[in-house]
């Protein structure tokens, strides 16, 4: 395919766009050959013949595979079955190993035999090849012909009828071989049809790329009108006044950095090392006491709470008198609450001394 030239190099260029229509049309075919050329007729007779050698090996291939990939059971039915799409298919060697194992012994022979004749370059002689050809299995050939042709005529249809249904995947499967005959003309159109959209998609790309090219033009056109406004508003009276504003932001800044300046120096000036190792000192020794306050003071807030005297109790008695005669009060009944505990516990001591030795009286019974 010849490449294609952006429309705009064409526009700008005229006489090499006449020099490239020249050579498009009427001196050079679309996969960029001559087409007037001196040797044209020799040409195509050997493009001819190298379709005809094409043509021979591709039947050869063909009837090679069909033969490797012959199926026995082809031969029982009248018709064979449209290959499934949606089935996995087993492995060649597997698949043609069973199709085999199921032939009669001399047509199995047979098939075993000429597919490594077929496939074989010729390296035998006259001679070999007629002592060969007049041996069993090869000897029986034309009496196992009709079998054999039907056999590989199967096989041939079910590969025409699978690329019948890939062609056509929307046919019904019951006249997907009416499809077969047009299998040829059917993938010459896909393949122009892919080297002409092939070609279509080249020439939106270079299209798309023009436009781009043509957009971003406007665009600085655009940005260039904007700034030329920008600069007919803001004229020289608003440079001077932003030019001001940006001088007094420094001195600004200035008059800052300076105060700053300043206040570390008094700070420099008045906290001396000394007071400041001083300070640290003193400020880790409150931090101490306060902890140490802190634990004194939950130490004695849980031996009152063990009492059952709180820390609101504590502080009412020492507020006011008459409030510490209802401390006293409570004190007191805090104290007989302990005393019969403590006789309760020692009764219950008591009784368990008891059941003890009843315990072991029952034993040494």
């Amino acid at each position: 395919m010849l490449p294609p030239v952006d429309r705009a190099v064409l526009e700008n260029n005229p006489e090499f766009a006449a020099l490239y229509s020249k050579l498009t049309t009427s001196v050079l075919d679309s996969d960029g050959s001559t087409k007037n050329h001196p040797a044209a007729k020799e040409r195509r007779l050997v493009s001819e013949e190298l379709s005809e050698y094409r043509l021979r090996a591709v039947k050869q291939h063909l009837l090679t595979h069909a033969i490797s990939t012959a199926d026995p059971q082809s031969l029982q039915a009248k018709h064979a079955p449209a290959p499934s799409l949606t089935k996995r298919s087993r492995p060649q060697q597997q698949a043609t190993t069973t199709r085999l194992a199921e032939l009669p012994a001399p047509l199995l022979d047979l098939l075993l035999l000429l597919t490594p004749l077929l496939t074989a370059p010729p390296e035998l002689s006259a001679e070999s090849t007629a002592l060969l050809l007049s041996s069993p299995p090869l000897s029986d050939f034309p009496t196992h012909l009709p079998q054999l042709a039907k056999l590989v005529s199967s096989t041939l249809h079910s590969s025409a009828v699978h690329l019948a249904r890939i062609a056509s995947p929307s046919t019904n499967p019951s006249y997907v071989h009416r499809a077969i005959p047009a299998l040829s003309t059917h993938a010459a159109s896909l393949a122009s049809d892919l080297t002409n959209r092939k070609a279509e998609l080249t020439r939106a790309r270079l299209g798309a790329a023009a436009q781009l090219t043509a957009l971003l033009q406007e665009q600085t056109t655009v940005l260039a009108q904007l700034l030329r406004a920008l600069e007919a508003k803001h004229g020289p009276i608003a440079r001077s006044l932003e030019f001001r504003a940006c001088e007094a932001a420094l001195t600004a800044q200035r008059q800052e950095a300076e105060a700053e300046t300043a206040l570390w120096l008094a700070r420099r000036d008045t906290y001396t090392p000394e007071a400041a190792r001083a300070l640290a000192n003193y400020a880790g020794h409150l931090r101490d006491a306060k902890g140490r306050l802190n634990e004194a003071i939950h130490t004695l807030q849980g031996e009152l709470d063990a009492y059952g005297v709180g820390a609101v109790a504590a502080t009412t008695t020492a507020t006011t008198a008459g409030e510490g005669r209802t401390a006293d009060g409570g004190k007191g009944g805090k104290e007989k609450v302990m005393r019969e505990m403590a006789r309760v516990y020692r009764d219950m001591g008591r009784q368990v001394e008891e059941v003890r030795g009843d315990l072991e009286r029952l034993g040494r019974a």
